[in-house]
């Protein structure tokens, strides 16, 4: 009998461990692999307030196209674009030359008609013994009367073009009619100004309050109507709670706003009805031409509350996995009927004491099986509050 050598006694033992591990991961091959542990939400209920959100587009409070009354050159700009001017200040002027000129020959006018009531009182005077004694006619009487009243009616003809070429000459340096900010000004200083130009002078927008305008569907309407207590309109709105404004930056402006008025009627070709909500504005942060979203709060009494993570979407629809007793996940349709930037509020689909996966629903499908970790429902709200 052959005694193998070293070599040989290495290979037979290296042949022997290389069966055996081999062995082993035929075995574990075999085995089903093990349930993941998943955190588990009990779904609860709780009051929460939830927003319905529509696009605006922003004006001031008053937003006033300047305009010249009169024709001529612009002789002198007194604002720049952007600043903020207040109630009566001047803006533009406007050359004056020719209608203080104007203005000076009604005033001589003027100065002409009353000398002529003078000497036609003179005539009326001087007529009036000589016809009691009978030595002229009546008819020069009434000749001299007539020639007065209309002496009389020349001047106060002379003093209306007086008050008229005041007027004109007024018109000549344009004031702010309200406080506010002035807008782009195309023209320059020497253009020819016209009382007919498409364009005004510059848009003055008093922003010390901001209007957001948005519309209301028929079905919005309605369920507004329903919502709100009062007999009318005007005391729905005053009973409406304050409302918010998403500004471009989806951020929420500082300010709340209270909602104003209903217009008459709906538009028969969007089939929606235009609302005004009022923002201060003191501080002129926005301005108009600005866009955002009005957010109408509404509070829910006793609302399911799952976490947004918790959801998963297939075609349009939200799913959740429901855990059952034996451990296996099951995929339910869920309708949402609101949300927070956390939390979904849910209206059909879960009651309160059901268990959903929290987190990790990407590796899970029907019938899957897992060990649950449950979590605080109270610890996540106070984590991330409604």
């Amino acid at each position: 009998m052959k005694i193998p050598g070293k070599t040989g006694i290495i290979v037979l033992i290296s042949s022997i461990i290389l069966l055996q591990n081999c062995s082993k991961a035929a075995e574990n091959s075999n085995q089903a692999p093990s349930a993941p542990a998943l955190p588990v939400y009990t779904v609860i209920t709780s009051p929460a307030t939830t927003y319905q959100e529509f696009p605006t587009a922003l004006e001031g409070k008053n937003n006033v196209e300047i305009r010249s009354q009169v024709d001529g050159y612009l002789d002198r700009i007194y604002v720049e674009e952007g600043s903020f001017v207040r109630a009566g200040q001047p803006l533009f002027k406007i050359d004056s030359r020719a209608y203080g000129e104007q203005m000076n020959m009604a005033q001589a006018n003027l100065q002409v008609a009353d000398a002529n009531i003078q000497k036609a009182k003179v005539e009326v005077d001087r007529l009036q013994p000589l016809v009691a004694a009978k030595v002229v006619s009546e008819v020069q009487m009434k000749t001299a009367k007539a020639n007065y009243a209309a002496a009389v009616a020349s001047a106060a003809q002379a003093r209306a073009s007086v008050g008229g070429a005041k007027i004109n000459v007024g018109f000549t340096t344009i004031t702010a009619p309200v406080s506010g900010y002035i807008g782009r000004i195309p023209y320059k200083k020497g253009s020819l100004i016209s009382r007919t130009d498409p364009n005004p002078l510059t848009l003055l927008s008093d922003i010390s309050e901001i209007y957001a305008y948005f519309s209301l569907s028929e079905l919005d309407f309605i369920a507004f109507q329903n919502k709100y207590p009062g007999a009318s309109v005007e005391e729905k709105l005053k009973n409406m709670p304050m409302v918010d404004l998403v500004i471009a930056d989806n951020s929420t402006y500082s300010e709340k706003g209270r909602m104003s008025i209903v217009d008459g009627q709906f538009d028969k070709t969007t089939g929606a009805i235009s609302v005004r909500a009022v923002f201060p504005n003191a501080h002129g942060t926005l301005r108009t031409g600005n866009t955002g979203r009005v957010r109408l709060p509404q509070l829910l009494t006793n609302v399911v509350v799952i976490p947004q993570e918790s959801t998963f979407e297939i075609q349009d629809k939200t799913y959740v996995y429901i855990l059952g007793k034996d451990n296996k996940v099951t995929s339910k349709p869920i309708t949402i009927s609101g949300k927070t930037d956390s939390y979904y509020f849910i209206s059909e689909g879960l009651s309160a004491g059901d268990k959903i996966v929290y987190t990790g629903l990407g590796s899970l499908k029907d019938g899957a099986s897992i060990q649950p970790k449950p979590i605080s429902s109270d610890s996540l709200l106070k984590a991330r509050p409604l």
